[in-house]
């Protein structure tokens, strides 16, 4: 096996698209609503930052899976591909119709994608503004071995270590299913803690932030505590955060953990063990020895995996691994890694 892509895009092309997977009541209010009128991609249709500038064409870049499989599979040269698609669902203020069009979107990911190519793996989108429906909806799901992971949004409306998500987190547990936090927003708060930025680029620097509020919510509400196996994958967080932002959770953590009695341990241990990161975008230079020394923090070569991004914008050329990754670390991120976090490939792929 070449490589397991654990970050592909599928682009969801228009609601019109769902209306064969909704029931009569929502296709009738995709009209009366004028629901397509309303953006579905995951960034701003004329941002430079949508894709490549040598995929940005039309049909959208990902929107078939003819468009999408010679990029991934031939030029990428992955074997297998996660797919994530990052329509808005957890955008949606009615929970009736967050419900219904997750349900639909994961019924096209599974006849318009999964069916048609054996290398597809997706990820489970679930309508987190009901945690009850969110759980339906993984357990349905989760019948179809396909489905390797479960996919939230970094920056919700609440901290993601509050109990009121715990259930999700059982469901994954339970279920073998990895919790992947994706870089993007209900925008219900503001993406920074001084209120909103006026430039994408602002929005897209300051999730990092997000990814690092959920982290350490996780870690101190004590869903690693009352989880044992679950398993979190970052994607597309960025890599050159972390070390520091844990050694300095942990400092405090030293002082304050009459607070939070259920975290036993150093929080870096506790992500060592549950967490895992894409290393598209590495966020670090294309020095092999400053990306070496940064890999040595972790303390760690379990924890990075391979992906691509596409259609995404982080890299140019027909090579996603950043060329400052060590060699001695390409077939753990490209294959061993993603096999022994996605276990649900391991049947699959024998």
């Amino acid at each position: 096996m070449r490589a397991i892509d654990c970050d592909v895009h599928p682009f969801m092309p228009g609601l019109k698209t769902l209306e064969p997977y909704l029931d009569a009541y929502w296709r009738e209010m995709v009209d009366v609503r004028g629901l397509e009128t309303v953006e579905s991609g995951s960034y701003p249709i004329n941002s430079p930052l949508t894709c490549r500038p040598d995929w940005k064409r039309e049909p959208r870049p990902a929107s078939k899976l003819e468009d999408l499989a010679p990029h991934v599979f031939g030029q990428m040269g992955a074997d297998i591909a996660i797919l994530n698609s990052l329509y808005g669902i957890q955008l949606m203020m009615n929970e009736d119709q967050a419900i219904a069009f997750a349900r639909a979107l994961n019924d096209w990911i599974k006849a318009e994608w999964l069916d048609r190519d054996p290398r597809l793996r997706a990820s489970i989108v679930i309508p987190v503004q009901n945690v009850e429906h969110a759980v339906e909806e993984i357990e349905r799901c989760a019948a179809d071995p396909r489905f390797v992971q479960i996919l939230l949004l970094c920056m919700g409306e609440a901290p993601m270590g509050r109990r009121q998500f715990w259930p999700i987190y059982a469901a994954a547990q339970r279920l073998n299913l990895p919790i992947g936090i994706h870089v993007g927003s209900t925008y219900k708060n503001p993406v920074t803690s001084l209120g909103w930025p006026s430039w994408y680029l602002e929005d897209y620097v300051d999730q990092a932030g997000g990814f690092q509020s959920s982290l350490t919510s996780m870690i101190c509400e004590g869903a690693f505590a009352a989880h044992q196996d679950l398993r979190v994958v970052l994607l597309e967080s960025g890599v050159s955060w972390l070390p520091g932002f844990m050694w300095r959770l942990g400092k405090f953590w030293r002082g304050l953990r009459f607070e939070v009695p259920w975290v036993k341990e150093a929080p870096m241990e506790i992500v060592r063990r549950h967490v895992r990161l894409t290393i598209q975008p590495l966020d670090a230079p294309d020095d092999p020895q400053i990306v070496e020394r940064l890999m040595n923090h972790f303390k760690s070569d379990e924890m990075f995996l391979y992906a691509s991004d596409f259609p995404h914008w982080q890299f140019d050329g027909d090579d996603p691994m950043p060329p400052a990754v060590p060699q001695s670390m390409r077939q753990k991120i490209m294959v061993d890694n993603p096999l022994a976090t996605y276990t649900r490939l391991g049947a699959l792929v024998q």
